[in-house]
């Protein structure tokens, strides 16, 4: 990505002249209220128009109805809840529910409603209310908020503008499911029980049992209380599945010496396996240590010690396939919470080429994982990047002063 001064003088350029009325959002909008919709009513009435309530994830949407509320262009907000002050852009056919509020332009010849949804999604959470503890943003609060209302064509060619930024970035995001797609599919084609034969194995490969290999040694104790600033590098079972990825030379935790003698220990190439949580696909998950310092971890852990037949990585890509994933299920236990044994886990097959193998097999799903993983180097950081330049952008192209002059709209160059 190029440096940002490309694109300033444009912005400074497009805010210069003319003058900008101020009016709150309740003078120039119409504020609606959604309705109550079950999730019986979801699968009784299921069809075709999408209903939008106070999630995030899917663009807001929690299923589809076979009437609809709406059939215009419109705002919606989040009312309730964590994501109250979130709004989203809407058109065509839709429902919102009871936690969702709907924003209608009265003149759209001097309000976008695109340049609402930009100005809206920095200022509406400025507005969000949180007392007792429910964080609230209702009609009478939105109403409140103060929106700029500059010449129309301005308003259009600022849409124009965060559009291709928005656009950018979605076709990253879209880039990055189809590699992980990708990624997955070549991971559990690598490491699959059907690359092998009948008789035994293609190329020397054989099935093995993970305790014929390895030595699984289950942890004891360490809790978040007995975390310190410094010390004994510690990795918590919870992190595994939160924060670590395939391997990690440090660690985010650690414990004082005194706590480090009570618990087990963790050695350069251990790999470090989570035996709870509360469903199963987090059982099972694991992470590389090639610390160069012993660590230690705790009793919802178990840490296998690989022999000289099987490199480490190799193995927990392997806990991160199908083959994998349907095994354990067998082994899990429990309900509410779910546990896999260090003796089960020894039960476990896995596929065994030679060492040269396994090291092929490894630096192509590395690659793969720097790609669609890495916020130093993959598409994480590209879209990140692309994120913090569309913020930067929109908080300048929508940063009106009380009275602007002779407004003139300039080309604006992408970086």
């Amino acid at each position: 990505m190029t440096q940002e001064p490309k694109l300033f003088p444009y912005i400074t350029r497009l805010l210069q002249g003319a003058s900008v009325e101020w009016k709150p959002l309740g003078e120039v909008t119409e504020l609606k209220r959604g309705r109550v919709i079950s999730k019986e009513y979801l699968y009784e009435n299921a069809g075709e128009y999408p209903v939008y309530s106070s999630q995030t994830v899917n663009n807001g949407e929690i299923g589809k109805i076979k009437t609809f509320d709406f059939d215009q262009e419109a705002i919606t907000w989040t009312t309730d809840g964590a994501n109250a002050g979130t709004v989203f852009y809407r058109e065509g056919r839709f429902s919102i529910t009871n936690v969702c509020g709907l924003i209608k332009i009265r003149e759209t010849e001097i309000l976008n409603y695109k340049f609402l949804y930009y100005w809206l999604s920095i200022e509406a959470k400025k507005y969000v209310y949180s007392g007792m503890g429910n964080p609230k943003l209702m009609s009478n609060q939105i109403a409140k908020i103060p929106i700029p209302l500059p010449p129309i064509s301005v308003q259009r060619e600022i849409v124009r503008i965060l559009d291709k930024f928005t656009t950018l970035e979605m076709e990253l995001e879209t880039e990055l499911e189809a590699r992980k797609r990708q990624y997955e599919y070549y991971r559990n084609r690598l490491l699959s029980f059907d690359m092998l034969s009948e008789g035994g194995g293609v190329n020397n490969i054989k099935i093995v049992l993970l305790g014929e290999i390895g030595g699984f040694t289950r942890g004891n104790g360490l809790q978040k209380k007995d975390f310190t600033k410094n010390g004994i590098p510690a990795i918590h079972y919870g992190q595994i599945y939160t924060y670590y990825g395939t391997c990690t030379h440090k660690t985010i935790s650690f414990v004082s010496s005194n706590t480090a003698k009570k618990l087990r220990k963790v050695n350069y190439g251990d790999v470090i396996i989570t035996n709870t949580s509360e469903n199963v696909e987090d059982v099972g998950k694991a992470v590389a240590y090639y610390g160069k310092k012993q660590g230690v971890t705790g009793g919802h852990a178990t840490i296998f010690k690989p022999s000289e037949r099987i490199i480490s990585k190799y193995f927990v890509y392997y806990t991160q396939t199908a083959d994998f994933s349907n095994q354990k299920r067998k082994y899990a236990k429990g309900t509410k919470v779910i546990d896999l044994s260090a003796n089960d886990l020894a039960k476990i097959k896995i596929p065994l080429p030679s060492i040269k193998e396994q090291t092929r097999i490894v630096a192509i799903l590395d690659k793969f994982e720097t790609l669609t993983t890495s916020i130093s180097e993959g598409l994480p950081k590209e879209i990140a990047l692309r994120r913090k330049q569309y913020e930067y952008y929109r908080e300048q192209l929508l940063s009106f002063p009380k009275r602007l002059e002779n407004f003139s709209i300039h080309e604006v160059e992408l970086v």
